[in-house]
């Protein structure tokens, strides 16, 4: 590298660094204010409980964690299920849900969104020894096929209307409360299918042994947001918050930790 080269190198570095920082400092001060987060617990890895110890883990606890690091504001999480927690958060016995919630606008009537902080994919999870179907169209033709699936959930409207005949009441979804009583039905053979997002889906293959895998290609795109009651003061600073773990790479780092790196049950 030249002299001069290295001299504007030098120069970017010296404008880069005062910038982020500036960037740092211009995240609102929630003041250490008290925030609960609501989730479930169900969805490795972005959030469940450790086997070995017990603790809360996850993707987006270590970005909740850091999110509210940066915000100053002290983070309280309680647990709800599924089905309950939306109108909870748009009752306000809570301030911010998380469980890999997918942005759509029939829930953007109830409860406000954070900007996406990832975007997945679903896939069907089956057995590690299913060879009766590999797809979503063979196994619309495999006729005694069963989905196991969550009310209200993503994956129960991509079942209905992109793996089936788009009738929500077919005989062929059967309906539980929780997603880890759907996999727990798909393990002892209660249901063929799950449809499950790509990072929880992995997690779930991850820890089974080979018991579980993915197969067929992705059943469709969906992004993944926080969210709040409505006119919440917390969307702006989250947004903020989230924009600036994007910009540093701390949204990288945590996707490596969690997609890559982590191997649950080791």
């Amino acid at each position: 590298m030249t002299k001069s080269k290295l001299y504007l190198a030098a120069l970017f570095a010296c404008l880069v660094a005062p910038m982020a920082a500036l960037a740092a400092d211009a995240l609102p001060d929630l003041q250490g204010r008290k925030v609960v987060v609501v989730t479930e617990n169900a969805y490795p890895p972005l959030q469940f409980v450790d086997p070995k110890s017990g603790k809360q883990i996850g993707w987006e606890y270590d970005a909740m964690n850091e999110i509210a690091k940066r915000l100053n504001f002290a983070v309280e999480y309680q647990n709800t299920s599924w089905d309950a927690m939306i109108q909870a958060v748009s009752d306000k016995q809570y301030d911010i849900g998380m469980t890999g919630i997918t942005i759509n606008d029939e829930r953007k009537a109830k409860v406000d969104f954070s900007d996406p902080y990832m975007r997945n994919e679903q896939y069907m999870l089956v057995r590690g020894d299913e060879t009766r179907f590999t797809d979503a169209k063979s196994f619309a033709a495999f006729k005694d096929g069963l989905i196991g699936a969550q009310p209200g959930t993503s994956p129960f409207y991509t079942a209905v209307y992109s793996v089936l005949d788009g009738n929500e009441q077919n005989p062929r979804i059967k309906l539980f409360e929780t997603f880890g009583a759907t996999v727990q039905a798909l393990k002892v053979g209660d249901v063929d299918v799950v449809l499950t997002d790509s990072t929880a889906g992995k997690g779930y293959v991850a820890a089974s042994d080979g018991k579980l895998k993915l197969i067929g290609g992705p059943l469709g795109t969906e992004d993944f947001g926080f969210i709040f009651a409505k006119g919440s003061d917390l969307v702006v600073p989250v947004n903020a918050a989230i924009a600036a773990l994007k910009a540093d790479g701390t949204i990288e780092a945590l996707n490596k930790k969690w997609f890559l790196d982590y191997k649950m049950g080791e």
